[in-house]
């Protein structure tokens, strides 16, 4: 079923999923939704499975023409969303009717936003997801962002909730100082001084920060002596703190698959949506932790993430 047509694109608005997995060996990276916690959550409002597909907006998001009633919420950086000219919270689920206008102003906070419909924005699955991976012109829309003139789908709903609103204690908060927590390595070996350098120090976002990863500014890191700059290239993950021979880190993020850099240190994976919503000028902080400490940490999102969805499968109609 139709549910809208694109007016205005907006910055970057791409289809999102939870990414596309188990293709890495083929040059096809991961790509999906950089904060899934957020992706996750607006997915939860409207009643959908976790894993169904967004919009991801960057910044300014689309101006959209409602084509049928449904079931929508936004979550992720504080953008204010209108319809028809009126607020809309954030972080809660509200319907439109045929012939509603829903815009976004640029977000005051955080960088990437999340825009569910109920039964999901419906897409082509390409390799078992919906993400958009605009490198190789695949998944979302012809593998591309939003243009003008676009006509979205959505999928059937498999319930239909009640205005489901996120408890504001559950809901994260933006900074322009973000701290990082990071297991050193692999090629940790590869740094001496340049280790207490790199946990030591603060960095800020540069302009060269996208979906493949964000190129920071700081402190040179070192190599130690003997160490090559260089490494055969092998697999990156998200999260990965790459450093190219002239010493400043990039953050790897779900749009790579393989590199020859040396990586310094990795990010845990409850902090990538953090980095996801790191604007340029921000600053960066790494804080060293252990692989225990990360595996706790995770365990501890997951259930972040499990009271969420019990809050709100509770107050579903």
């Amino acid at each position: 079923m139709e549910i809208f047509q694109v007016l205005e694109p907006g910055v970057l608005t791409t289809v999102q999923d939870l990414g596309r997995y188990g293709f890495q060996q083929f040059g096809i990276p991961i790509s999906g939704a950089m904060d899934k916690f957020s992706c996750r959550v607006a997915n939860l409002l409207v009643g959908n499975p976790e894993s169904s597909a967004v919009l991801e907006i960057t910044y300014v998001g689309p101006k959209l023409e409602v084509l049928s009633e449904g079931v929508v919420a936004a979550a992720g950086a504080e953008t204010t969303l209108l319809v028809n000219g009126r607020v809309q919270p954030p972080w809660q689920s509200f319907k439109v009717r045929r012939r509603d206008i829903v815009s976004f102003k640029p977000a005051t906070q955080g960088l990437r936003a999340y825009v569910a419909v109920g039964g999901g924005v419906l897409t082509p699955i390409i390799m078992n997801s919906q993400s958009t991976y605009t490198g190789g012109k695949i998944g979302g829309i012809q593998g591309r962002a939003l243009l003008k003139g676009d006509v979205l789908l959505r999928g059937k709903s498999v319930s239909t909730p009640r205005v489901l609103i996120l408890p504001k204690d559950f809901r994260p908060t933006f900074s322009r100082k973000i701290a990082l927590r990071a297991v050193p390595g692999p090629q940790d070996d590869y740094f001496d001084v340049g280790m207490e350098i790199f946990f030591g120090s603060e960095f800020s976002v540069t302009a060269e920060a996208d979906r493949m990863g964000y190129r920071l500014a700081g402190p040179v890191i070192p190599f130690a002596k003997g160490a090559p700059k260089s490494i055969i290239s092998e697999a990156n993950m998200p999260g990965m703190v790459q450093v190219p021979p002239e010493g400043q880190p990039i953050i790897v993020l779900g749009e790579q698959t393989a590199s020859g850099y040396a990586k310094v240190a990795t990010v845990i994976t409850p902090d990538l949506d953090r980095v996801a919503q790191a604007r340029p000028g921000d600053a960066i902080c790494f804080t060293r932790v252990d692989v225990s400490q990360a595996h706790f940490a995770y365990s501890q999102y997951v259930q972040r993430l499990e009271q969420v969805e019990a809050i709100l499968r509770r107050h579903m109609g």
